[in-house]
């Protein structure tokens, strides 16, 4: 997909397709005062039919206007005739993009960046439009042998007035650089277990790090990390005959002695849940379970692409989970890297083993913050459904500048408590800690066992079991968190 700019007056335009906002009072945007009169008069025509009401989420396709340089006109809905809250105006967006697929129309010009939209400038509304069409346009089709795409579109200008023009070319490289970011995040998370294994995932990362000076590549075999002492990581592999990995992307854009923001992303390629065998029902979703990881590399390529001035980590601990003869068994005692030992009472609770070791690996990055993305519980599904992330943390500061950026970023996050009640039910006769605290408030008790290995830097945790991908007939990664934590990083960098 090609975006640019457009600055040309609307009644000079040469299109394939303009699209121009209209309201519930059937009051076109401001935009539309540019265009030709004979093509306003055509639009005009058209709403008096009332086949439009305007209401958000609607659209209406316009395919013949004579003595025009535009051949086709496609009116969006915007609602009320006042300024769009973020998420109506990224739905106006997504009914618009969502009509234009398996159309003849090769190239858009679309005018929407000019609507006035709540806390939205120029730069974040073009960045918008990109994620949208980026969302709309992918499609997994690597193993498919028909690849023909619903999505035909070559090229999206975004009009642009030269007094804001700068704003729009930021908001342009910004969105191109988020849209990259979430088609690797979506591309890996769709490959199949068979595919994406811990090693292939490794050797994404290495091809990544080959495409940016300051992006350098790292990978501990399970060698490396048992002579760490790394017993919980190590345990969950036990039953795959796929060796595990813990993979290291190091971005250096800031001042050389910056702390860095540390990024740690479950990578766990396959799931069955080992001894604790899941049910047949949905298990294939189960190749998702490495969404975090995705993350970490979608976002790390995003930030490279943005040459943001930050000094960042990111670490995927990868593996897989599957029974076997030497698979993790309900109530074996693990010793973890940080000495502390954990009682196994469920091997389908293995993302936290991974983590745990992760974050006391992440103490020698010497880390200004760490923030971990796990599909870690289906409890955060059943509490949340598929709308916010969760999110827990030891830091305030920390957590409301996330919340904060899930705000801006539309990748939204609900905070829930990490009181110390909830570790009364992680007690173990047998060892410092169990892994799994019972079946209530699962997704705190799980974030509860990681903050026992979080204690000496300020930390966040985000549960994406029910954001990272789409179920049932849409089947598919979403890209997120993505553009939270790229919302994050950006203004961590620019404030």
């Amino acid at each position: 997909m090609e975006y640019a700019l457009e600055t040309t007056s609307l009644d000079a335009l040469q299109a394939d397709c303009l699209i121009i906002g209209v309201y519930q009072d059937q009051q076109l945007t401001d935009s539309a005062a540019s265009l030709p009169e004979s093509t306003r008069n055509v639009i005009s025509k058209v709403l008096a039919r009332g086949d439009n009401k305007g209401a958000i989420g609607t659209t209406l396709l316009i395919n013949a206007l004579p003595d025009s340089g535009i051949e086709r006109v496609l009116l969006a809905g915007l609602g009320e005739h006042k300024a769009l809250t973020g998420k109506n105006f990224r739905k106006a967006l997504q009914a618009v993009f969502a009509s234009l697929k398996k159309s003849q129309i090769k190239t858009v010009t679309c005018t929407l960046a000019d609507v006035d939209v709540i806390n939205g400038d120029r730069q974040w509304k073009t960045r918008q439009i990109i994620e949208i069409v980026n969302d709309t346009a992918y499609q997994f089709t690597a193993y498919k042998s028909n690849k023909d795409l619903d999505f035909t579109i070559e090229k999206i200008s975004i009009t642009a007035p030269t007094s804001e023009l700068t704003q729009a070319q930021l908001g342009l490289s910004q969105g191109t650089a988020i849209a990259d970011g979430i088609n690797l995040t979506k591309l890996l998370g769709d490959l199949p277990g068979n595919i994406c294994t811990p090693t292939y995932l490794a050797e994404q990362a290495i091809e990544l790090g080959s495409q940016y000076d300051k992006l350098s590549i790292n990978v501990l075999e399970e060698a490396d990390m048992e002579q760490l002492g790394m017993g919980a990581l190590l345990s969950v592999s036990r039953g795959s005959r796929q060796p595990a990995k813990l993979i290291t992307l190091d971005y250096q854009g800031g001042d050389k002695n910056a702390k860095p923001i540390v990024l740690i992303g479950k990578g766990l390629t396959f799931d069955a849940g080992g001894i604790s065998l899941k049910p047949g029902l949905g298990m294939d979703e189960m190749k998702y379970d490495m969404c975090g990881g995705a993350t970490v590399l979608g976002t790390l390529k995003a930030a490279a692409e943005m040459k943001l001035p930050l000094n960042i980590i990111g670490l995927i601990p990868a593996s897989e989970n599957l029974p076997d003869g030497d698979a993790n068994k309900p109530g074996d005692v693990l010793i973890s890297m940080s000495g502390k030992t954990i009682e196994v009472l469920n091997t389908d609770a293995e993302g936290r083993l991974l983590l745990c070791d992760t974050l006391t690996y992440a103490e020698r990055f010497n880390p200004d913050v760490v923030i971990d993305m796990a599909t870690l519980t289906g409890a955060c599904l059943v509490a949340l459904g598929r709308v916010p992330s969760g999110l827990l943390g030891n830091n305030d500061e920390l957590c409301n500048a996330l919340l904060a950026a899930g705000e801006v970023a539309n990748d939204s996050l609900w905070r829930l408590p990490l009181w110390e009640e909830y570790q009364e039910q992680l007690k173990s006769n047998f060892a410092d800690l169990a892994n799994i605290g019972g079946k209530d408030a699962g997704t705190i008790t799980a974030a509860c066992f990681l903050s026992h290995f979080a204690e000496k830097f300020n930390w966040a945790h985000l549960d994406i079991a029910g954001t990272a991908w789409r179920t049932g007939q849409n089947k598919g990664a979403t890209g997120r968190p993505v553009p939270l934590l790229t919302q994050y990083l950006l203004n961590r960098a620019y404030g």
